[in-house]
């Protein structure tokens, strides 16, 4: 099992960009696909980008696509969200999770950053 410290959040204007950090501790961490969450105040935990455990294959909700960016690198146990073009919509902590089962239900998370976006 591994444990996870997000970094990266912060304030930043409208259009511009910011880079998250999820670093992995533990074992086999390029065995699981992790994924990017955030949750605005007073709304639900809603889902933003997936990656599998190679990094092959991404996916993102479609608010996000062509802003967003998930990667990871396996060899410094760290997974990434590069946020481009931001809004305010895009207001919300943000949480990295690990799919620890396969299941894509995101058994591990991280303790969340903020990111606010001003107009």
């Amino acid at each position: 099992q591994v444990q996870l410290v997000e970094s990266g959040g912060g304030l930043v204007q409208a259009g511009g960009s910011l880079r998250l950090s999820c670093a992995a501790s533990g074992r086999t961490f390029s065995t699981y696909a992790m994924g990017w969450f955030r949750q605005a105040p007073g709304k639900e935990r809603e889902f933003v980008a997936r990656i599998s455990w190679s990094g092959g294959n991404t996916f993102y909700r479609d608010s996000v696509k062509g802003r967003f960016t998930i990667s990871r690198d396996n060899g410094k146990n760290t997974l990434y969200l590069q946020m481009n073009s931001l809004k305010p919509e895009d207001t919300a902590v943000y949480y990295c999770a690990a799919d620890l089962s396969g299941t894509t239900t995101y058994e591990l998370w991280g303790q969340g950053t903020q990111v606010t976006v001003s107009s």
